[in-house]
């Protein structure tokens, strides 16, 4: 078989740059090792992640109705009903990618790929010509988790993210190990769900990357959602008891062993570029398994571009998706390159947490000067409305300049406020731009352009007058 363009993996990076080739009139192969598309975001991660946070959140909600004078009844939950729905918004999505690649005539191949050189490719997995000849290939293998030699135990009560997201039964008890957002995000689901969690973190903080400012509401949310949360601790092994995994911890206070029903290992994910046969091109990798590629996705091979988590952090979908669309641009002669301002990221735990461009903990380690405006939600008449006052919005301004340099959000739906300050950072819009932007009242989003106000002394619902800037 030949092509033009294969691009190898049909996760979000994949299935964008694919679908662009073809618009572009391009002849395109799709290769894919699952028997779906999607990748791991739609199959195993992202998706199905944030469909069961919806359910955990609605769990959670009914219980806050308690301050309003509503009282519910503790909820009666289908695990196998849960599962099919989770199941169907997978097979939906997926199957609307299968639906559009059809219509753009891009050629779906559901096989194992390695490089035997340059420009053919291996596949395994199918009946007859197990040979592909491309003019160019975008690789976009995305990421695996990471699982500790040390936390492999022959047993399903051992699990990674891919696991826990299967969601075989409801337990009674659930080890996290690691304070990342993954683990925080399906520990809140179990959590919810009635399953006593308890998290295990080796650093002192939850969410290390995170500004500390940022983690603290949500740390206090966690404290009362969680059975426990052991911070500065290690884990020094799992073994199988009887019905429950024995972890032995130890932190200051010396070495003990607890029991839980399940244990998951939630320390990362590591780019998938193993086994690929990528010795056989011109390709580099690093020293931490990611490809390395320039501002365009071009690898050291002429033939091979790479996007998405194997080709660097932040490891997220829509960083790869992006990056597909720039990686055709450049294939067909377009001045496009990959140099974003600002890519949002987002934890999707109650509260959420949000943000995009410079952080405080960057600044402070690049030695950038900034000011800074905050806006607590306490005096936010949405979240007041809501019973959801302790998030805050703030901002990063350049001095001079009074632009905005980054955004972090902590509240109810900081995912979905987040965007307005990417556009922002991306336009180099100033702190008066997003202060004169009319926001819609009564609204978070209002939160944004009032930590603009904020900052110029112009807030209404707080008292913080500007204070004098030096001449």
């Amino acid at each position: 078989m030949e092509t033009q363009l294969v691009v190898l993996g049909g996760g979000p990076g994949g299935y964008a740059a694919a679908f662009m080739a073809a618009d572009m009139g391009m002849e395109v192969t799709l290769v894919e090792a699952a028997p779906r598309l999607g990748g791991t975001c739609l199959l195993k991660g992202c998706i199905p992640s944030k469909a069961l946070l919806h359910v955990a959140r609605v769990v959670g909600e009914t219980q806050e109705m308690a301050d309003w004078g509503l009282e519910f009844e503790k909820p009666r939950i289908d695990v196998d009903k849960l599962r099919a729905r989770k199941e169907k918004v997978i097979s939906d999505l997926s199957g609307g990618l299968a639906g559009l690649a059809k219509r753009r005539k891009v050629q779906v191949i559901h096989a194992r790929a390695s490089f035997l050189n340059s420009q053919t490719l291996k596949l395994e997995g199918v009946e007859k010509d197990d040979k592909l000849v491309f003019e160019h290939c975008i690789l976009a293998s995305g990421s695996i988790p990471a699982m500790p030699g040390a936390f492999k135990l022959n047993t399903d009560r051992v699990m990674d993210s891919t696991g826990a997201l299967e969601l075989k039964d409801i337990p009674e008890s659930l080890l996290v190990i690691g304070g990342g957002y993954i683990g925080l995000e399906l520990g809140t689901v179990y959590a919810e769900l009635g399953t006593k969690v308890s998290v295990v973190e080796l650093t002192p903080n939850l969410l290390p990357t995170a500004d500390r400012d940022l983690v603290k509401p949500l740390e206090n949310r966690l404290k009362k959602l969680f059975a426990g949360i052991y911070m500065n601790t290690k884990v020094v092994s799992l073994t199988e008891g009887n019905n429950a995994i024995d972890v032995t911890f130890e932190d200051e206070n010396g070495k003990r062993t607890e029991s839980f029903s399940r244990v998951l290992v939630s320390v990362g994910r590591r780019p998938n570029s193993a086994g690929l046969g990528l010795e056989n091109t011109e390709v580099e990798i690093d020293e931490r398994g990611f490809v390395v590629v320039d501002e365009q996705l071009r690898t050291a091979d002429q033939f091979i571009s790479a996007i998405g988590d194997v080709a660097g952090e932040p490891m997220l979908a829509h960083k790869a998706s992006h990056q597909g669309k720039v990686a055709v641009e450049a294939l067909l002669g377009e001045p496009a390159e990959f140099a974003p301002m600002a890519i949002p990221a987002v934890v999707f735990t109650d509260p959420e947490i949000a943000w995009a461009g410079l952080t405080e903990n960057d600044a402070k380690t690049q030695g950038i000067e900034y000011e800074l405006a905050k806006y607590p939600w306490a005096a936010s008449g949405k979240a007041l409305a809501l019973g959801r006052t302790e998030g805050f919005t703030k901002m990063l301004i350049e001095p001079d300049s009074e632009r905005i340099l980054g955004v972090a959000i902590v509240g109810v739906n900081a995912g979905d406020l987040i965007s307005e300050a990417v556009l922002a950072i991306e336009m180099g819009a100033t702190a008066r731009d997003l202060a004169e932007t009319i926001h819609p009242h009564p609204t978070l989003s209002e939160t944004v352009g009032f930590a603009a106000e904020s900052y110029l002394g112009t807030a209404t619902e707080i008292y913080k007058p500007r204070p004098a800037r030096k001449a």
